[in-house]
């Protein structure tokens, strides 16, 4: 664990942070070798993975200051500089992202929905290695075998035996994202990628949640984390459920086939691209 890793000068790196931006680069180059291998524009996955990051930040931010509100009117300033950040904020307003993006282009909100989940289950993977440096979203105090001590300068309580929540994570989200990579190659249907995301995710997030002891809030006996993954359980089994009566078909152009990388596969605006829009509205 090293919340400062290294200094040169006065300009500091820190685990976190770099974790952050490693994870980042990482999900894009994968987009862009994914979106090439099926004929997908990796320009649009550029920049809705740029959009992506400027918003989803945003509404990270915002629901941690809506969940910490009693703090943020205490001390605006301080709430704003910190190092909060609430995940599921960022997914619901990366989310609104894409599909306005994807509007805006008239291109498929499912194909790039669906393109684009495994880089953040990747992204998402990579930055929980970041939090174990950095000390935060730590696990309760153990006595078992499997447990992490912080030192003093992490944002964990030092010198106590915790679970190493933040790993645990980082293990899922990695397993999840081979498993939709793998996953993606025979998906028969549109937005069920996305679907299966969105499930594994909040059951996964809804499970680790009884294991954390960073207090981010609560809705009744749940935390605002499970109570939020009951919500995004039920959008994943709607999404699933409309791809397989929709049954639109997934489309890539390989360039193992005569398709050139960046033509769009399905060709914008076709009926079965107007249908997976009114899939995804």
């Amino acid at each position: 664990m090293a919340r400062d890793l290294f200094s040169i000068g006065r300009f500091t790196i820190h685990g976190y942070g770099l974790m952050i931006g490693l994870g980042f680069l990482l999900a894009v180059l994968m987009g862009n070798y994914r979106a090439k291998k099926r004929g997908l524009s990796d320009d649009h996955f550029t920049n809705m993975a740029i959009c992506v990051l400027l918003f989803g930040f945003m509404g990270g931010k915002l629901l941690f200051i809506i969940v910490e509100y009693k703090n943020f009117f205490e001390n605006p300033l301080g709430a704003l500089g910190s190092e909060g950040f609430v995940v599921y904020g960022g997914i619901i307003t990366g989310i609104l992202t894409i599909i306005l993006y994807c509007r805006i282009k008239k291109i498929s909100v499912a194909t790039y929905m669906d393109l684009f989940v495994p880089s953040v289950a990747l992204n998402q993977g990579i930055g929980r290695i970041g939090c174990f440096l950095a000390g935060c979203c730590y696990g309760r105090e153990t006595d078992g075998p499997v447990y992490v001590v912080f030192p003093e300068e992490s944002l964990a309580p030092a010198g106590i035996h915790l679970l190493p929540t933040q790993l645990f994570s980082a293990a899922g989200m990695l397993l999840i994202a081979a498993g939709l990579i793998l996953y993606a190659r025979k998906a028969a249907y549109r937005g069920l990628t996305t679907g299966y995301y969105l499930l594994a995710y909040s059951i996964g997030r809804f499970i680790i949640e009884f294991f954390r002891n960073d207090y981010r809030g609560s809705v009744g006996f749940l935390s605002t984390s499970q109570f939020i993954s009951i919500f995004i359980f039920a959008l994943s089994i709607g999404v699933l459920v409309v791809a397989y009566r929709k049954k639109i078909p997934v489309e890539y152009q390989l360039l193992s086939d005569k398709g050139v990388a960046g033509e769009e596969q399905p060709k914008d605006g076709d009926p079965e691209d107007k249908g997976a829009e009114a899939q995804d509205g």
